[in-house]
């Protein structure tokens, strides 16, 4: 088993999830999900998304430096990740667009394995 501090750290989640097939990076623009593919970027909205899991994250030297990081999968298939800020510093579009997802009652499916 993993120390405790090593599972937390954003980097090894993010290893431990690609592993796991979340290899995708996705942001919110326009109330859309969208992937950071150049050639065939492909966008989802709240109804297509699933939020997997999701990780916090608090600053070493800063308690207010919190980041959150969501496991998404969407309905074809994709999965990957998404990260905000958490708290005051959250991006107010990131906030919406999950909100949705979890008005949608998609909000948790925990055990992603």
């Amino acid at each position: 088993m993993q120390d405790k501090e090593e599972e937390r750290s954003m980097v090894n989640v993010e290893n431990k999830l690609s592993k796991d097939g979340f290899t995708q990076d996705f942001k919110v623009e326009g109330g859309r999900l969208h992937t950071f593919v150049a050639d065939s970027p492909k966008t989802y909205g709240p109804e297509e998304v699933t939020i997997v899991d999701f990780y916090r994250f608090e600053g070493e030297s800063d308690p207010d430096d919190m980041s959150i990081l969501y496991a998404i999968q969407c309905a074809d298939g994709v999965k990957g990740t998404l990260s905000n800020a958490f708290g005051v510093y959250a991006d107010d579009q990131v906030e919406a667009f999950l909100r949705q997802v979890e008005d949608l009652g998609k909000n948790l499916m925990k055990g992603h394995k």
